[in-house]
């Protein structure tokens, strides 16, 4: 097998059928066909599901995987890709956003480069103008606390070698954020300049993003702890040297310690760092809680193909 194509199914009735026409025909323009096409239904809340599995009737190339729940976007990615055989894998949104004809010019780009990974990267992150700039928030934050420089606005689009995702695939977290472990896989990954089309509005709301950012934080990154720890010895320094001050002038001249405001202060301001740090530890636990149990981090419900069908009618 030469070329793989995953993508993932949520909300995708109104694409599904052109996307599987264009990466279908894309594909044949690259390698014939010697190809196929996984496409991993998330537990999608629409008829997605419904208008792919008639297509696998017809077309042998077509794979469709069925969850058997939402399990998230990462985890859903990282099973299409663990069903892929091809020597060059193509991952991509199934919205259309990312267009599958793509995979043509990152092939070139791929010949041309040596390298294991082209990946697509935007030149102007699309939305309005808060998401433009939450987004450069998002990254800037990251490069900063994980300490690596991860790149900016960057699809999900990418074609990959083979080996590379073999070894991608050996990450075993259960809370992934793939963004990270595309990174952490290391080899030689090259950027290509995209235009991302906008069609509908994202599904991922703030309460997402934000989720996404702590999940990425901690998965990737001990400076919150450490924080902590500075944070924890600041204050336990400036408290030595405020009781020494008071003492000094109790002792030597006879001033009385004044004010209950100032200890009133103290206290709710020691007590909210307290409880905030004990959050972030505790966020810290609960990653380490769910991955020490080793649950799969996706369950394949049913899987259609084009075989498999054949074999349920003679059955």
């Amino acid at each position: 097998m030469k070329l793989s194509i995953v993508a993932t199914l949520y909300q995708s009735e109104n694409y599904i059928i052109e996307f599987y026409q264009r990466a279908s025909e894309n594909a044949r323009r690259l390698v014939g066909n010697n190809y196929e096409i996984i496409l991993v239904n998330d537990g999608s809340p629409d008829n997605s599901l419904e208008l792919a599995i008639p297509l696998t009737e017809t077309d042998e190339h077509l794979i469709v995987i069925n969850l058997s729940r939402n399990f998230g976007h990462h985890k859903a990615m990282m099973t299409g890709l663990a069903q892929a055989k091809g020597e060059l894998v193509f991952l991509i949104d199934s919205d259309l956003e990312e267009e599958p004809e793509w995979m043509l010019a990152f092939s070139k780009k791929m010949e041309e480069e040596k390298c294991d990974v082209i990946y697509g990267v935007q030149e102007k992150r699309k939305g309005g103008f808060f998401e433009r700039v939450s987004g450069k928030l998002h990254y800037d934050l990251l490069r900063h606390v994980m300490g690596f420089p991860l790149p900016q606005n960057i699809t999900t689009a990418r074609l990959m070698s083979k080996r590379y995702v073999d070894a991608l695939l050996r990450h075993n977290e259960r809370e992934m954020v793939i963004s990270g472990l595309w990174y952490l896989t290391g080899f030689t990954q090259i950027p290509f300049l995209v235009k991302k089309l906008q069609h509908s509005k994202t599904t991922y709301t703030f309460h997402k993003k934000l989720s996404l950012l702590v999940n990425t934080v901690i998965s990737f990154s001990n400076k919150p702890l450490i924080f902590i720890f500075n944070i924890g010895l600041i204050i336990f320094s400036c408290s030595s040297l405020f009781v020494f001050y008071l003492l000094m002038n109790k002792l030597f001249f006879s001033k009385p310690i004044s004010g209950w405001t100032s200890v009133m202060a103290s206290i709710w301001l020691l007590g909210g760092l307290i409880i905030l740090f004990i959050g972030i530890i505790g966020i810290y636990l609960s990653k380490i809680f769910l991955e020490t149990k080793q649950r799969p981090y996706t369950i394949i419900k049913s899987i259609y193909h084009h075989n498999s069908l054949k074999e349920n009618k003679i059955n």
